[in-house]
């Protein structure tokens, strides 16, 4: 069935009630009130057709999952998208996909799709794509998206009130917690882990029940140990980038999105200064609960040799990972190899944009800043992200 948490729902009512900003009060209650509930009936109807129209879903396998997970802006959507062009091996959930979860969902939009290009010469599917191009314009500069490419698999659980997204529209970091699952109910985390397995099963048979899927949130950090738990033969990816990086510019990210809904600079202050600390918890958490699962094959990525080697680090995460590499995915990378570190954007930032002090983040994350080195890298007031992040 599908799984809606009515718990953060409410929660997120009352929080809309309490929303100094009537346009933005008017918004969120609009959306909470009438969009939720009817996309939400319609996705949980079509979910139970699911198993009537598709009766191959029932045996459908899940096997060998790969989730990448590492904080925000630390190379995670570059290592997705390289591993996403290995198509004969893995299935990803495109962006458009993960709002529509239900297979027949996907499938009937599929087949529109074939309808418009065949009949249509592709006229709504222009139309589409020009909106697509102007929708995402504004952050694109900080992460690259398109309803046609690969995105982190959080958004399916958008309408079911569980997603990370929810905070973009309400920064109530106090108040709400889409992040911190392993340390959840074990009943309310099993239910919304069960469900996600779902949502997993039914774009594997649409993509080919052959595959393995691929996911890619950073969000996830906080539910490594539930993911195991759920997926016992997953793999896992940990990306690892200078945290004087990865801090800032999240919190630019997020300032940005929050900004763009004409949030109170109080709101987003005090979820700014939550999300700073949450930064710690990205880093060290994935890691502690490898260490208590050494059975869980895994991958540790340095950001800088991703951005530099791209082709050899893949090589090198296939190998630990078990994976062999396919002669044509092989190819791909080698036209990677060749594309590196050629382009940049003009997302910059800096410690001081956002009064992070670099002595809090050293010796918070001393054990990692000797691993990797990070205090050798120049300094630099400013720095500029490279594509792809």
């Amino acid at each position: 069935m599908y799984h809606f948490d009515w718990s953060t729902y409410f929660l997120m009512i009352g929080l809309a009630f309490r929303e100094e900003n009537p346009r933005a009060r008017r918004r969120l209650l609009l959306k909470l009130f009438l969009v939720v509930p009817a996309v939400a009936s319609f996705h949980a109807v079509c979910f139970f057709l699911d198993w009537v129209l598709f009766p191959g879903l029932r045996r459908q396998e899940l096997r060998s999952p790969v989730f990448v997970v590492g904080h925000a802006r630390s190379g995670t959507t570059l290592l997705h998208r390289l591993m996403s062009e290995d198509r004969e091996r893995f299935s990803a959930f495109l962006l458009w996909e993960l709002y529509f979860p239900s297979l027949l969902q996907k499938k009937l939009i599929r087949w529109l799709g074939k309808l418009d290009a065949e009949l249509l010469a592709g006229f709504f599917g222009r139309r589409i794509e020009d909106w697509d191009r102007r929708r995402f314009a504004a952050t694109q500069d900080m992460h690259p998206m398109s309803l046609f490419k690969p995105e982190e698999d959080d958004f399916v659980l958008t309408y079911a009130c569980a997603s990370g997204w929810w905070i973009v529209q309400l920064p109530y970091m106090g108040h709400l917690d889409f992040y911190y699952v392993d340390e959840w109910p074990e009943r309310r985390r099993r239910r919304l882990l069960d469900f996600y397995k779902e949502c997993v099963r039914r774009q594997l048979y649409l993509n080919g029940g052959d595959k393995l899927h691929l996911s890619k949130n950073p969000t996830y950090c906080g539910r490594v140990e539930s993911l195991i738990e759920t997926f016992p033969d997953a793999r896992i990816v940990v990306t690892m980038r200078n945290p004087y990086e990865t801090i800032p510019s999240l919190q630019k990210l997020m300032k940005r999105s929050w900004q763009l809904r004409n949030w109170s600079d109080a709101d987003m202050q005090s979820s700014l200064r939550i999300l700073a600390g949450m930064s710690f918890h990205n880093y060290q958490h994935p890691l502690a609960v490898l260490a208590r699962h050494p059975e869980t094959k895994r991958a540790i990525v340095d950001y800088r040799e991703l951005v530099a080697e791209p082709k050899r680090v893949i090589e090198e995460v296939y190998a630990q990972l078990g994976f062999p590499v396919s002669s044509g995915y092989a190819a791909a990378l080698e036209q990677e190899q060749k594309r590196a570190r050629k382009h940049e954007t003009s997302h910059r930032y800096s410690l001081e944009e956002f009064g992070l002090e670099s002595t809090a983040i050293r010796s918070g994350l001393a054990e990692l800043f000797e691993r990797y080195r990070w205090d050798e890298e120049p300094a630099s007031v400013e720095r500029v992200l490279v594509e792809g992040q």
